[in-house]
């Protein structure tokens, strides 16, 4: 998929899908990304924890393929790996995984590296490294990140305010709580449970969709 990075990372930042397969149930993860895309999700994640590589890669090839369909990009969570044998968009890495300046290196300038920062620090420095955007959180406690402490409001609008590069906002984020980070600067919110959890995935992307608009816009 050819695009202007720059340009697409911030329009992917609206609503930022994160895949978990624990919610799979008789469905299957292909089927819940079709469905979340169908939704309108701007940007697709796969976070995988418990495949074997080959495994991995094979899933990922599929959903790449799938999001690069309706024109979504998609990256890989931690895995560069992955990323480069998948052809996925890009990666992104935690704050102990491989470093930034690393990834860029091995993945090139035409992928996408986001990094998730929890201070100012970890920002600028993410920043610094060549990361394309982060994700910042946890918003709010959260069964997904069980050891990640809730940020305040006041954190992420200082670290937005740090950096030049789009924010994404992650953690415990739902459609009832999701105008709580208006003036943050933010350029949109990822979402975990929110969608993969949701009983009607495609209603439930939808209606995230327009309340983050509605954020990002106010």
């Amino acid at each position: 998929m050819k695009f202007d990075k720059k340009e697409a990372v911030k329009n992917a930042m609206l609503l930022y899908a994160v895949t978990d397969r624990t919610w799979v149930g008789d469905s299957s993860l292909y089927a819940q990304v079709e469905e979340c895309l169908r939704g309108g999700a701007t940007m697709v994640q796969i976070r995988e924890k418990g495949l074997s590589h080959d495994a991995f890669v094979a899933e990922a090839k599929e959903i790449v393929q799938l999001c690069h369909q309706y024109d979504v990009p998609c990256v890989i969570n931690d895995d560069v790996q992955a990323c480069l044998e998948s052809g996925a968009d890009g990666v992104h890495v935690g704050q102990d995984d491989m470093e930034a300046g690393d990834v860029r290196a091995i993945l090139g300038e035409d992928k996408i590296i986001g990094v998730s920062a929890h201070c100012v620090e970890e920002a600028q420095l993410a920043e610094k490294r060549g990361a394309d955007y982060l994700g910042v959180g946890a918003v709010h406690a959260t069964g997904t990140k069980t050891d990640a402490s809730p940020l305040t409001w006041q954190d992420i609008r200082d670290i937005t305010a740090s950096v030049s590069i789009p924010v994404t906002a992650i953690g415990g984020i739902k459609l009832d709580n999701m105008m709580e980070l208006e003036g943050t600067g933010i350029a949109g919110v990822a979402i975990v449970s929110g969608i993969f959890a949701a009983e009607h995935i495609e209603e439930a992307t939808k209606a995230l969709l327009e309340r983050a608009r509605k954020l990002v816009q106010a």
